[in-house]
């Protein structure tokens, strides 16, 4: 029956539409010797052919009139059934040059790394047992004795990330008692998470001290009181105050708890096991430096400036350290036998430093100088001017790489990149082509140019840009 589609159909039309409506039982016959459904499970299958259909029976009831013939519904629903098929978390090209990219998943793992993943996933392990003695061991045991190797602490622990070993370190040495912090140290970090909330949660009340800008020792010596339970210090890795400023060492805070018996605590953020000054770079404060100040813990990453999974990595002195590994929380924000055996592969090469900066990407992205990313950004439009030179302007421009993730909130890293200017296509289009294919791959627009950053292009990606700008740009 034909429609006028000019006019609102009648409730009769409607009626005869709906009722028109093959049934699911209907589709499946239909398709049951179709080859493009052979390898989706039939509960795939069954879910697209019932959207497909309950969307075609909004679109009636709409009066949007549409198609509800048989080729036209598998047609939706072979595209619909693959679309659920495909895995969600799928790996993308970063050719931002933000070398610890949140929303990219942060540090990529070294090979030894990856390597030690593979081994531990693919068996079972001593997670939890002590080979020794043959009785239940403790899972910290992995990497415990290394990272106070590597950080001259007393003992140590790992949870799942930094807000949790924050939260963790809180609610074990301060629940219900007065936390002091300098009110320029009361920072936001990514996704909206507040140091005021994550104390709050962990059942601390704050005590602000100083202004925003200027915080000196005898701040925190007037805020102290018998309800004082912890000096907090936060390291204000994504930000920096400039010009009239003041703050208190952590040496110094350190010396005014061991006097009045409060336990002192620093949060690092990135927190990093190298000194980053000796590769040009702003200096970073060590994790050591801050262990040697005498603060009774310290709360650090693992996947930022330390190139390693994600973890919160906590350490300190024993007495203060045991104290959180008795917490009942500390279940709750463990971490797993991958994140372990990534993070001992990974600070096992900090041994050797060198060795470090050459195998860990983060370090590798972040210490490549000028010069090398020339010489990436070289190959890089060689191979494009191959491919797409016809089609889009290829250059070679002096700009800037960001280190990411919170960490050197200033810095910006010279680099070499590669830019195109497309001819038959606007610059808008040509990103959200790229994002949009397979492999997704990210740069960024500057003006009216596509920029792409060898910085963060790992080895092996050039062709797979290469190969994928010509599709987009000779289809137009």
């Amino acid at each position: 029956m034909k429609i006028d589609k000019k006019r609102k159909m009648s409730h009769t039309d409607k009626h005869r539409q709906l009722r028109d409506l093959p049934g699911v039982d209907h589709i499946l016959e239909s398709i049951k010797d179709d080859d493009r459904f052979f390898e989706i499970p039939r509960t795939v299958i069954l879910a697209s052919i019932r959207s497909i259909l309950e969307k075609i029976r909004q679109e009636i009831l709409k009066d949007n009139k549409p198609e509800i013939q048989n080729k036209d519904i598998i047609e939706k629903t072979i595209i619909m059934a693959r679309e659920k098929i495909k895995n969600r978390l799928i790996p993308v090209i970063n050719a931002t040059g933000v070398v610890l990219h949140t929303n990219m998943g942060r540090a990529l793992l070294c090979e030894d790394a990856l390597e030690n993943i593979k081994t531990i996933s693919q068996s079972y392990s001593n997670l939890e047992l002590n080979i020794n003695t043959g009785k239940r061991g403790i899972r910290y045991s992995a990497v415990e004795e290394l990272i106070c190797e590597l950080t001259c602490a007393q003992s140590a622990i790992v949870v799942n990330n930094n807000a949790g070993a924050v939260f963790l370190a809180l609610n074990t040495l301060a629940k219900d008692t007065q936390v002091v912090v300098s009110r320029g140290e009361l920072v936001e970090i990514g996704g909206s998470f507040r140091v005021p909330d994550i104390m709050s949660k962990s059942g601390c009340h704050l005590k602000e001290v100083g202004t925003t800008n200027r915080t000196h020792l005898k701040d925190y010596e007037q805020a102290i009181t018998d309800q004082t339970g912890l000096l907090l210090k936060v390291h204000t890795s994504n930000y920096k105050i400039e010009g009239f400023t003041a703050s208190v060492g952590l040496s110094e805070l350190s010396q005014l708890g061991k006097k009045n018996n409060i336990p002192v605590m620093e949060d690092l953020g990135s927190g990093t096991l190298i000194d980053f000054s000796a590769y040009g770079l702003p200096f970073e404060p060590l994790v050591s430096d801050s262990v040697s100040s005498g603060a009774d813990v310290v709360t650090f990453s693992g996947d930022k400036l330390l190139g390693g999974p994600q973890a919160g990595i906590i350490v300190g002195k024993k007495d203060t350290i045991d104290k959180i590994k008795a917490n009942p929380l500390t279940r709750a924000l463990r971490i797993d036998k991958l994140t372990l055996g990534a993070l001992e592969a990974t600070l096992k090469l900090y041994r050797d430093e060198k060795q470090a900066v050459r195998k860990i990407p983060t370090l590798r992205m972040l210490t490549m100088s000028y010069e090398q990313t020339r010489q990436k950004a070289c190959a890089l439009e060689k191979c494009l001017k191959k491919t797409i030179e016809p089609y889009a302007l290829v250059e070679l421009a002096d700009l800037e790489s960001r280190p990411g993730g919170g960490s050197f909130p200033e810095l910006k890293l010279p680099t070499q990149c590669v830019t195109i200017t497309p001819k038959n296509i606007s610059v808008a289009k040509l990103e959200r082509n790229l994002r949009l294919a397979t492999p997704p791959i990210i740069g960024r627009i500057e003006g009216d140019r596509y920029i792409l950053d060898p910085r963060t292009i790992q080895i092996g990606q050039d062709e797979i840009i290469s190969t994928t700008l010509g599709k987009i740009l000779l289809k137009k």
